[in-house]
């Protein structure tokens, strides 16, 4: 139980970090060959994965040529409600 526990905390600093970066490499413009854009690159490998079902389920809310993609929200509900299920 506790390692489902650590694992749940760990899956939501990934999650939170991964948002993070995403604005910096985004908006920040950064190189390829950036190491914070490799870190995000590294990130997204992981976190897609789990994002991609939601994704196909909830697509992003247009509004014009703007996309909001609110997985990611959605991923942090689920984890939260398992936290509370299982007394993390």
């Amino acid at each position: 139980m506790e390692l489902i526990c650590l694992l749940l905390n760990l899956a939501t600093l990934v999650l939170f970090a991964w948002i993070i970066l995403s604005y910096v490499v985004n908006f920040g413009r950064l190189p390829w060959g950036h190491p914070i854009r490799r870190i995000y690159d590294a990130l997204s490998n992981v976190i897609n994965p789990i994002l991609m079902p939601i994704r196909r389920v909830m697509p992003p809310l247009r509004a014009g040529t703007m996309g909001l993609d609110l997985s990611p929200l959605v991923l942090f509900l689920i984890i939260i409600v398992l936290s509370r299920v299982l007394g993390c």
